[in-house]
């Protein structure tokens, strides 16, 4: 009797990047190698956004990160990675078992990163209230942040609070972006006015 074969699936090819993100890539001059004249100094302790690299890199983030919406709280981890990126405060990306889950509504927004890749959006629900766009995560990132695949995002600005250790963070300037901005950073940031090109 003949052995029967079984049919393997190749396993999934990571997206790459399409030659339209390639040239997004290409056209930033900031790249965190040489600090522009008009970049705060930083004081003892802190750290310029102006040398953070571009392409960005991922970091653990050293103390507990927590979210919270209406006095509930939504994510809490002491493994959070951080996206640096030249110019830009950290995001901040949480384990999604971390995160309670029930407060997530896929809202039927995308994005996508010339970084990261497509990324799925969600209101964040709790305490009897509705948060909407406040999240994001992205399910099949570029190979570079795999690391990161699924994810959560929390946007500052679309929560009650997010905290490192015990500092509350606030939103990055301009309301499109999500970085966290603590006091142990220097900026100017961007999405502050006249900051498109950065």
């Amino acid at each position: 009797m003949g052995e029967r074969r079984r049919e393997q699936s190749a396993p999934a090819r990571p997206p790459r990047p399409s030659p339209e993100i390639l040239k997004r890539r290409a056209k930033w001059t900031n790249t965190g190698r040489v600090r522009p004249g008009w970049a705060q100094t930083p004081r003892p302790g802190q750290r310029s956004v102006w040398d953070f690299p571009r392409p960005p890199m991922l970091a653990p983030v050293r103390d507990v990160v927590r979210v919270e919406v209406s006095g509930c709280l939504v994510a809490e981890t002491r493994v959070a990675l951080q996206v640096l990126e030249t110019a830009s405060p950290p995001t901040i990306y949480i384990p999604p078992g971390d995160v309670d889950a029930r407060t997530l509504a896929p809202n039927g927004i995308s994005t996508c990163c010339e970084w990261k890749g497509a990324a799925e959006h969600f209101d964040v629900a709790a305490g009897g209230r509705r948060s909407p766009d406040a999240a994001w995560a992205y399910p099949d990132p570029f190979p570079e942040f795999a690391a990161i695949r699924a994810w959560l995002a929390f946007h500052p600005a679309r929560v009650d609070r997010c905290l490192v250790g015990d500092e509350a963070a606030r939103a990055q300037p301009g309301g499109y972006y999500g970085g966290w901005v603590t006091s142990d950073l220097a900026g100017p940031f961007k999405g502050e006015p006249g900051s498109q090109a950065w």
